[in-house]
């Protein structure tokens, strides 16, 4: 499991040119999956975002998280996470999780995600997206499990 995380002070996810989520400060998460992720993985990357703290606190420090600054979530499906360009010039999804197993992992964490109290917002599984984003920082932080 891959995600590219985000803080931003606004995002959004178009699709097929209309508003399908939107969100104020909180972080952009970008997730890309392997057949191999199970519960396990998914819990711990749902704890580990909404737990981070990279948030500033009253010092400028990143000492506060998610649940903290009153933050939201902005979920976007990416299996490009797992492309892989060391051959050729062409990405191989090979390692990426197959369509149909990706979306029920997709779909339970972004379930396990809200279960952690936050508001969530997502992207449409599978669909051609248009993703803005104001990133603030800016923070940027690739994850693995």
């Amino acid at each position: 499991m891959r995600v590219v995380l985000q803080r931003v002070t606004r995002a959004s996810v178009e699709v097929g040119g209309g508003m399908r989520g939107t969100i104020g400060h909180g972080f952009l998460v970008l997730v890309g999956f392997t057949a191999a992720d199970g519960e396990a993985e998914l819990q711990w990357m749902a704890d580990k975002i909404v737990g981070l703290r990279v948030f500033p606190d009253d010092e400028g420090r990143m000492n506060r998280d998610l649940r903290e600054v009153a933050g939201s979530l902005l979920v976007v499906s990416q299996f490009t996470l797992y492309g892989d360009v060391r051959r050729g010039r062409r990405p191989s999804f090979v390692d990426a999780s197959p369509a149909a197993t990706a979306e029920a992992q997709y779909e339970r964490f972004v379930s396990l995600l809200s279960d952690q109290g936050v508001p969530v917002e997502t992207g449409e599984f599978g669909a051609t997206m248009q993703v803005e984003l104001v990133n603030d920082g800016p923070v940027t932080l690739v994850l693995e499990r």
